[in-house]
């Protein structure tokens, strides 16, 4: 019987020495185990690496072109509002009360149709947004597989959201940057041939 054998036979001899058995067969399968199979991770921003690519900012920016002509419609609509408030305002003391009820109502009035007109084109634009994010997200995991499995990571956690789990990470293994540069040259942007 080895040495390892006859300290395990003193512990067994006594009730708490089997526990100390059975904590130190336990510490030694745990250090055995952590030897043999070091995981990798990495983090990642997912929300981040797809708004950076070259292919999300130009879809961000052809959004936002397609929806400028309703942001200026909306401006230029507060705008009026604003100018009949203060028209309002100026006007409490020589207006008619009639002349004021009018006006107010049409204040109302504008406020709620703009109001609905803001909502509905938030809506839309979220819409389209979400449908642009997913189309590229779909691709960038196709990127993060290929290049999780060239560089060795077995997990890659998205850390988009600030509320997730991850409460402190060295910056080493965030890999966001790395993912976006592989993303570029696997959809280049303007009909180039994707980098092999």
């Amino acid at each position: 019987m080895g040495d390892t054998g006859k300290m395990l036979e003193t512990w067994r001899k006594s009730p708490s020495g089997l526990r100390a058995a059975v904590c130190l067969i336990g510490a030694l399968a745990v250090l055995a185990g952590t030897a043999r199979a070091q995981t990798s991770m990495a983090l990642l921003n997912v929300q981040e690496a797809i708004q950076r690519t070259a292919e999300g900012q130009q879809l961000i920016k052809e959004l936002e072109t397609k929806y400028e002509p309703t942001r200026l419609s909306l401006e230029s609509k507060n705008a009026d509002l604003a100018r009949k408030r203060d028209q309002l305002q100026k006007g409490a003391n020589t207006m008619s009360d009639e002349a004021r009820r009018t006006l107010a109502r049409e204040i109302q009035k504008a406020e709620t149709d703009l109001q609905r007109e803001a909502e509905d084109a938030r809506g839309e634009f979220g819409q389209e947004q979400n449908a642009l994010f997913n189309s590229v997200g779909q691709k960038m995991m196709a990127v993060i597989d290929k290049y999780s499995k060239e560089n060795g990571y077995q997990i890659v956690m998205d850390i988009s959201n600030p509320q997730g789990p991850i409460l402190y990470a060295v910056n080493e293994v965030n890999i966001t940057a790395a993912i976006i540069a592989a993303y570029d040259a696997a959809h280049p942007v303007g009909g180039a041939a994707p980098a092999e």
